[in-house]
């Protein structure tokens, strides 16, 4: 009886192993970009360039003299910029998070073969 058990833990162990590398590049690359693009949506939300620039000519702090105009104008044109370029240096870091995952067994092959031979 137990021969039949440890014979069904090996090839589902086996199976395990082979699967992996394909359950890598497809469903855990799919598992990947969303949780890159969820990070990339977090930062969207909290930085919110796109609501800055939509902002631009709204007076702020209620001033709608061209004085308080042309002072909300400038503000919120440098925060539109500095937010995004914030936003593109974050959609660097999250892109190359995920070709991290790709690469990432690849280079872990190559340093076993390298290490081993």
């Amino acid at each position: 009886m137990w021969i039949l058990v440890f014979q069904r833990i090996l090839l589902d162990f086996l199976l395990d192993i082979l699967y992996f590398p394909l359950w890598w590049y497809t469903g855990g690359a799919k598992y990947a970009l969303i949780f890159c693009y969820n990070l990339w949506q977090d930062a969207n939300q909290y930085l919110a360039p796109w609501l800055w620039l939509k902002n631009i000519f709204v007076p702020m702090f209620g001033q709608r003299d061209w004085q308080g105009r042309l002072v909300s104008i400038f503000i919120r044109l440098m925060n539109v910029l500095a937010r995004g370029f914030m936003m593109l240096i974050w959609t660097v870091v999250v892109l190359a998070l995920w070709l991290l995952w790709l690469i990432l067994p690849i280079f872990v092959w190559y340093m076993f073969f390298n290490s081993v031979l």
